[in-house]
């Protein structure tokens, strides 16, 4: 085979429709997982963010708002492309994307913590005094360090989370067959998103801060309190996404052809 009937056959994969529909779904499952990565260190009230009455709710002796991580607004996209990757490609495809993912996040923890001991410039560090920013060092320091802490708990809880969503998948997909798509794509969501919800805080907010002092450690009750509302955010979203799941198997059966769709879905179950 010369040159040019390697570069046509080059051509001629990425021209086909289920490895295009591959790569347009691990670009966003990846970028997503990046920059969930950096937005996750802002925790946001929803009823200030919504001009609402606080609900002034008790939970594990916190009172207060509704509160959540920034990178809950990218959930619905985690679940929307694992729920379609397991569906079409199966475990390896989700496996395959997964560990990429911990790869390129591994690789910007690496860049990040390279960024933080980088000597500042005198007047970089002084420039936005009037903003309220007294020393951009020690912000940079703290918002990216604490960056680094949910990196690390992300890993770990991405990890965990993803093989037990592609498990759980499965099995109920084998007990079910192809009827009750909803059962199958919000069921192992809701076992999966337990363990993620709990795990990321945990080490980003209670055992990362004990051991490096870059910031003071939640609470237990606080630690609860959150993960408790995110994952009830994710069970209620799940629910309402469902006609979504809906519509993406639709369109993407549609994309692909009935008889390569039903294909690709047999050999993803197998």
């Amino acid at each position: 085979m010369d040159l040019s009937e390697k570069i046509t056959g080059i051509k001629n994969i990425v021209g086909q429709k289920p490895t295009r529909l591959f790569i347009i779904l691990g670009g966003f499952f990846i970028t997503n997982a990046l920059v969930a990565e950096f937005i996750g260190v802002k925790i946001f009230a929803l009823e200030d963010t919504l001009g609402w009455e606080p609900f002034n709710f008790n939970l594990f002796g916190q009172e207060g708002a509704l509160q959540f991580s920034a990178g809950v607004l990218l959930w619905p996209v985690v679940f929307i492309m694992t729920d379609i990757i397991n569906e079409y490609y199966g475990r390896k495809g989700i496996r395959l994307l997964s560990f990429l993912a911990v790869g390129m996040i591994i690789y910007a923890f690496v860049m990040i913590f390279g960024a933080i001991q980088l000597a500042p410039a005198d007047w970089w560090v002084t420039q936005n005094e009037t903003k309220g920013v007294p020393n951009m060092q020690n912000a940079f320091k703290v918002v990216f360090g604490q960056g680094l802490l949910i990196i690390v708990g992300s890993v770990m809880a991405f990890l965990v989370a993803q093989m037990v969503d592609v498990l759980s998948f499965h099995r109920i997909k084998r007990a079910t067959g192809e009827k009750w798509v909803w059962l199958r794509a919000t069921g192992s969501t809701l076992i999966s998103q337990l363990f993620d919800s709990f795990v990321v805080l945990y080490i980003a907010f209670k055992l990362g801060p004990q051991i490096t002092g870059i910031i003071e450690p939640w609470s237990w009750s606080l630690l609860f309190a959150v993960g408790t509302v995110q994952y009830a955010y994710k069970f209620i979203m799940a629910v309402v996404l469902t006609p979504v799941i809906y519509l993406g198997h639709y369109l993407i059966d549609n994309y692909l052809g009935k008889e390569v769709a039903e294909e690709m879905k047999a050999q993803a179950a197998e």
